[in-house]
C-alpha cells in the first residue's frame, strides 16, 4: 500500500460491484508458446479488446498491450522477423493479477501502486490461481465512483482519497520536471480537493516532453477525466514517441472521442452521445541539442521570452479542443518550430489564471496583467517569478471565489 494512503479508512461499498471478480470479463487467451500471427489474428479478430492474456496451462504470466503490439508489428520487416516467434516477445511480463476476490478497494491500491498501465491495459482476474478473466481500468473507476456515492461523509472521504490518487499520479512527473530542468517552476492548484487540470513530463537522451492539460469540469468529474486523458496520452507516447506534438494531440483527441462515444456526435448505439467531454491541452518537445521547442496547442497558448527580447512571443494554441463532440476526429493541429536559445524563459497556463474575476472593478486577471508581472521579475528565478505571480492572482481574486483549476510553467531552458 502506498503509505500516503494508509492514513484514510475504506468506506464500504452498498451496492455495485464488490470485488475483483463482479469487474472479470471472460476474454480469449494465448499460450505463452503461440506465435504472435495469432496474436495478430486475434487483435483483428477482436477490435473490443485492449489487452490479451499470455498463460501458460492456467496460470497467467502477462499481458499483450493491442496498441503496443500492431505499432511495434507494423514496422518495416517485423512482420517477417517476429510472426512466428513466441507472443512473450511483446507481453508486459508484470500485469496487475488479482485474485476474483479482492474488494474494489484493495484493488484500487494495487492500482496506484503499479502505475497508470493498470488503467491503460485493466488487470488480469484468477480464482485458485488460474485465470478467470480480465477486468477494465474504465470499469474501476466506475466502481470507485459508486463508492463515493454512498453519504455525504463517504462522499468527502472518498474525495480526499481521490486526492491522494491523483498527487501520486503526478508524483513521477513532479520528479522528472525537477531532475530535469532544475530551473524551473510548477503550480498545480485545483479548485476543489481535486481538480480538472494535470501535466506530464518526461526526458529523454536528446531532450524532453512536456504537456499541460485543462480539462471538462472541476472536482471529482474533472479529475477522472484527468486520468482517461492522462492514460490516453501514455498510450500515445508508446507508440508515436515525444517529438512530434501535433501527432501526440491528434492520437488522444481520438482516444478520448472513442471512449467517451464522442464519435461523430453520437454514442455506440447510435443514440446522442450523453457527454460532451474533452480537454485543452499545450504539448511541447524540446530538442536539446538543437535548443528548439516544438510546440502544439489546443486553446492553450506557449510563450517565450528569450534573452535579449523585451516581450514576449506568444505562439497560440489552435480553437479546436480535444475529444469533444465537435473536435474532427481527423484534425491535424499544426506544429509549430520555435527558437529558444539559452536562458530563454517558457511560460504556460491553464485558463484558471486570467479568467478568474476579482479587482476593484471584479473583472478577469488577464493574459496582458500575467505577461507584465512576469517581465518586471523577469531576471529572477522561475520559483521566484511563480510565487510573485501566485501572490498577485490571489490578492486579484480577494474575496471572490475560485472559478477554476489552475496550472503554471515556468522553465529556463
Amino acid at each position: 500500500m502506498h503509505p500516503a494512503l494508509a492514513q484514510f479508512s475504506r468506506p464500504e461499498i452498498q451496492g455495485g460491484p464488490r470485488c475483483a471478480g463482479d469487474l472479470c470479463q471472460e476474454t480469449p487467451t494465448i499460450d505463452a508458446a503461440d506465435p504472435n500471427s495469432l496474436v495478430m489474428e486475434i487483435f483483428y479478430s477482436r477490435r473490443d479488446m485492449v489487452s490479451l492474456a499470455v498463460l501458460e496451462g492456467n496460470q497467467p504470466i502477462g499481458l499483450i498491450n493491442r496498441d503496443i503490439f500492431l505499432s511495434q508489428m507494423s514496422k518495416p520487416f517485423h512482420r517477417e522477423l517476429y510472426d512466428k516467434k513466441s507472443c512473450i516477445a511483446f507481453m508486459d511480463k508484470e500485469p496487475l493479477i488479482v485474485d476474483a476476490e479482492t474488494s474494489v478497494e484493495a484493488l484500487t491500491f494495487r492500482t496506484v501502486e503499479v502505475g497508470e498501465k493498470a488503467l491503460v491495459d485493466g488487470f488480469i482476474v484468477t480464482r485458485q490461481g488460474r485465470f478467470a478473466g480480465l477486468g477494465s481500468g474504465l470499469q474501476l473507476l466506475g466502481a470507485v465512483a459508486k463508492i463515493q456515492a454512498e453519504k455525504n461523509r463517504q462522499i468527502m472521504q472518498s474525495i480526499e482519497y481521490a486526492s491522494v490518487i491523483q498527487q501520486a499520479m503526478l508524483r513521477a512527473s513532479r520528479e522528472t520536471l525537477a531532475t530535469t530542468l532544475p530551473d524551473a517552476a510548477l503550480a498545480w492548484e485545483p479548485r476543489d480537493v481535486v481538480g480538472g487540470d494535470f501535466y506530464h513530463f518526461a526526458s529523454f537522451a536528446d531532450g524532453w516532453f512536456g504537456a499541460a492539460a485543462d480539462c471538462t469540469g472541476h472536482g471529482v468529474p474533472g479529475a477522472f477525466m484527468t486520468l482517461l486523458a492522462s492514460a490516453s496520452l501514455s498510450q500515445a507516447l508508446e507508440r508515436i514517441g515525444p517529438r512530434n506534438p501535433d501527432a501526440l494531440l491528434a492520437a488522444v483527441n481520438r482516444n478520448v472521442k472513442s471512449l467517451l462515444s464522442q464519435v461523430d456526435g453520437a454514442g455506440e448505439s447510435g443514440e446522442p452521445a450523453k457527454s460532451n467531454d474533452g480537454l485543452d491541452a499545450a504539448f511541447f518537445w524540446f530538442d536539446a541539442g538543437q535548443h528548439q521547442l516544438h510546440f502544439a496547442g489546443a486553446r492553450i497558448a506557449l510563450h517565450i521570452l528569450r534573452p535579449d527580447a523585451d516581450r514576449f512571443e506568444t505562439i497560440a494554441g489552435e480553437r479546436m479542443g480535444v475529444g469533444y463532440i465537435d473536435s474532427l476526429a481527423d484534425y491535424a493541429w499544426k506544429l509549430h518550430a520555435v527558437a529558444a536559445p539559452p536562458g530563454s524563459l517558457l511560460f504556460i497556463s491553464t485558463d484558471g489564471l486570467v479568467d478568474q474575476i476579482g479587482g476593484p472593478k471584479r473583472i478577469a486577471f488577464g493574459k496582458r496583467r500575467a505577461l507584465d508581472l512576469i517581465l518586471a521579475h523577469r531576471n529572477e528565478t522561475p520559483s521566484t517569478i511563480c510565487e510573485n505571480l501566485r501572490r498577485a492572482l490571489a490578492d486579484w481574486q480577494g474575496t471572490q471565489p475560485r472559478r477554476d483549476d489552475v496550472t503554471l510553467l515556468f522553465a529556463r531552458v
